[in-house]
Parts: structure tokens; C-alpha cells; sequence
């Protein structure tokens, strides 16, 4: 059933909509004025809501700013007994959905709410979707690492700004990369990944550059590199602190020109591509050793995102084991098994040397061994 939020200082006027909506078969929930309403909007869920302009504390307009910043999803239709074409074309600017003026038409009333309530389901299904298609999971947890982590990603991710992504293995680099992709404008082209520890140092750069037919042994046909494979988009330099020097003399110059060449060609190809890299190395300490150059750390470093280990944020491991515990039941197409407190207890106080990567592994074999319920014997005899 879905809720609105009629927000109005005349008693009357929210009876009748209530009187009118309630018929219709809709929720609904009242405030007296923008204030009352905005924090309703916030600790509630609504589907759309009905506001007036002239209130007190907080009027109309002031509040459909801030909904917008908070909940800007949901659809705000503006009533005014006092409006004129201006406010109404002022209201639309700053978001609202529509302008109704007082006394509202009945019938256009439920026309507007019910075409607002079906845009709230189609952003809804387009967001489902689109995380389907993108199979990005979602960065899980509520610690502090965490949320700068995602506050960092919501401002950096719509720049062109470089990224480095520094943390152990299994920490969840690579998600982090994956995310800066998904908000980021280049969204609609590709992230193509590379990971540069699992190709070996005579091969990185036919790999990242592509080659020629012909230039050397194996070089059967022309091969393009992940670097043409990203314009337009994002390249994803996994383990970047393991790369040749060579080749990091040829990246710092893609970087810098814009331009790249395959291997056994002469011929110059520009490219357009976002890199974002990641490393479990500390690359300055690897400058110092002479394994990693300066200038491409510098030019790679523009914005530096370090992911906490799973040790650094135990408190994320209940919502972590949860998360799983979900994933796994649907994988598996059986019902979610439950875990006691204890055992989520032994969870957090247990080593994680593997981080993220590790507690997957050890929720996916607690499921298969354990019973009904994953108890604290559970965890100590499978982990």
C-alpha cells in the first residue's frame, strides 16, 4: 500500500486529503508544517508526498530543497491556495513533481498522484536493474573507514581525478574501483581490469598496449590492449606496485599524452581513459627500493583511498556475515540459516588474515557443515 505525506498548517484541507486519499486506499500521514513534515520524511517511508507553500517554521519551498537533498527519489506535489504561474514554475525548478492550486481538482489530483507514484516504481525497478546488469555488489558496513570511504567515492567518482587504492589482499580494492566506475560519467563504457601480478613482466605490456601481427613469436594476429578495450571508459591497474619498470615508463607516458602504441608498431593511438589503480605494496617505501617510479606515483596518486582491514573494522563483521548468510541461501536455494550471538561474537574476535575474501569462505563452509542454527562450536570446530 503505498504511503504519502500530506504536510499543511489548515486542519481542514489535511482532513479532506486524508478523507480522499484513505478512499483511494492510500497510507497516509499528516504534519502540520514543513518542520514536523521534514522530520516525519526522514525517519519514515513515503512513497510521494502533498505539500503546501505558506506554512510556518518551515514553508513549502524551503522544505522541497531539503527533501530534494535527503530523499531525492521521492516525488513532491506543491499546494497553494496563493500561488500564481510564477511560484508554480519556481516550484518545478527546484523539484517538485507537479503544482496543484487550492482548491485541488479532484479528479487531477489522483491523476497527478497515481503518475507520481508509478515514476517513484520506475526509478525503483531502473535502480534494481541497472545494479543487476552492473552486478556491482554493495559496499557493506557502517564503521568509520567505511562511511569515508563511500563519502570519498560520492565526491571523487564524478571527477576525472586518478585514484589509488591502497590495502591489503582481500580487502575489497577492487570494489572500491568498481563503484568509482558505476557513478562515475563514463558509467555507459566499459571497466576493464587488469591485474598486473598475474601477467608475467614480458607480456604486461602487449597486455595493457595491445601488439602488431608479427612482433614477436607468438604474434599471430593483431591484439588489441586493454587500454583501447577502456576508451571511453575506466582501466583498472590491479597490483600495479608488481609492474616492470619498462612498462611504467610506458603507462606514465600514456598518462601523460594521452597516447599509446602497440607493440611492433610506429603508429600513434589516442586513447580516453579514467585510470584508477590499487596496490598492497606501500609504493613510496617501493620508490625508495628503486621498484617503482616517482613521477607515476605522483601522477597516479592524484586521490588516495586506503581500505581498512577486516581486523581494522570488526564491527562491520555482524552486517558482513549477514549479507552473506543472504547471498549464500539464494546461491544455494535454501532457506537463510540463522547464526547466535555467540558465534557472531567468535567471528569478531578471530584473526583475519584473509580479510573479506577469508569471511566469505568461512560463512560459505559454516552453512554447508553446521545445522539449523551456526552455533559458537559451529566456528570453533570450521573455522
Amino acid at each position: 500500500m503505498p504511503a504519502i505525506l500530506i504536510i499543511d498548517d489548515e486542519r481542514a484541507i489535511r482532513n479532506v486529503l486524508k478523507d480522499i486519499l484513505g478512499n483511494e486506499g492510500y497510507q497516509v500521514e499528516e504534519a502540520a508544517d514543513g518542520e514536523d513534515g521534514f522530520k516525519k520524511l526522514k525517519a519514515g517511508r513515503f512513497d510521494a508526498v502533498l505539500c503546501d507553500i505558506k506554512m510556518p517554521k518551515l514553508d513549502g519551498i524551503e522544505f522541497l530543497q531539503k527533501a530534494k537533498e535527503e530523499v531525492p527519489d521521492v516525488p513532491v506535489i506543491m499546494i497553494s491556495g496563493h500561488g500564481n504561474i510564477e511560484t508554480a514554475v519556481d516550484a518545478v525548478k527546484k523539484g517538485a513533481y507537479d503544482y496543484i492550486s487550492k482548491p485541488p481538482d479532484l479528479n487531477r489530483l489522483l491523476i497527478t498522484i497515481r503518475n507520481a507514484l508509478d515514476r517513484t516504481m520506475l526509478v525503483q525497478q531502473t535502480k534494481v536493474l541497472k545494479k543487476k546488469v552492473s552486478g556491482v555488489q554493495e559496499i557493506i558496513g557502517e564503521s568509520s573507514p567505511i562511511h569515508k570511504i563511500k563519502e570519498t567515492i560520492e565526491k571523487v567518482a564524478p571527477t576525472e581525478a586518478r585514484v589509488l587504492i591502497t590495502g591489503e589482499n582481500g580487502s575489497g580494492k577492487e570494489l572500491v574501483a568498481r563503484w568509482l566506475h558505476e557513478k562515475s560519467n563514463r558509467s555507459a563504457y566499459p571497466i576493464v581490469e587488469v591485474n598486473c601480478a598475474a601477467i608475467p613482466g614480458e607480456l604486461i605490456e602487449s597486455e595493457l598496449f595491445g601488439h602488431e601481427k608479427g612482433s614477436f613469436t607468438s604474434a599471430i594476429k593483431q591484439r588489441i590492449g586493454k587500454f583501447e578495450q577502456a576508451n571511453g571508459g575506466t582501466l583498472f591497474l590491479d597490483e600495479i606496485g608488481d609492474m616492470s619498470l619498462e612498462a611504467q615508463a610506458k603507462v606514465l607516458r600514456a598518462l601523460q599524452e594521452g597516447k599509446i602504441t602497440r607493440v611492433g608498431g610506429d603508429k600513434e593511438i589516442s586513447v580516453d581513459v579514467r585510470v584508477i589503480a590499487a596496490t598492497n605494496k606501500d609504493l613510496l617505501q617501493e620508490v625508495e627500493a628503486k621498484n617503482f617510479r616517482l613521477d607515476l606515483y605522483h601522477r597516479l596518486g592524484v586521490i588516495l583511498i586506503h581500505v581498512p582491514s577486516l581486523n581494522e573494522r570488526r564491527e562491520d563483521i555482524p552486517l558482513l556475515v549477514d549479507h552473506f548468510l543472504t547471498a549464500i541461501a539464494a546461491e544455494y536455494r535454501q532457506v537463510k540459516k540463522s547464526i547466535a550471538a555467540k558465534a557472531l561474537e567468535a567471528l569478531q574476535q578471530h584473526n583475519w588474515t584473509g580479510n573479506i575474501r577469508e569471511l566469505r569462505n568461512v560463512v560459505e563452509r559454516l552453512v554447508i557443515l553446521s545445522g539449523k542454527e551456526i552455533t559458537a562450536d559451529d566456528v570453533k570446530s570450521y573455522i
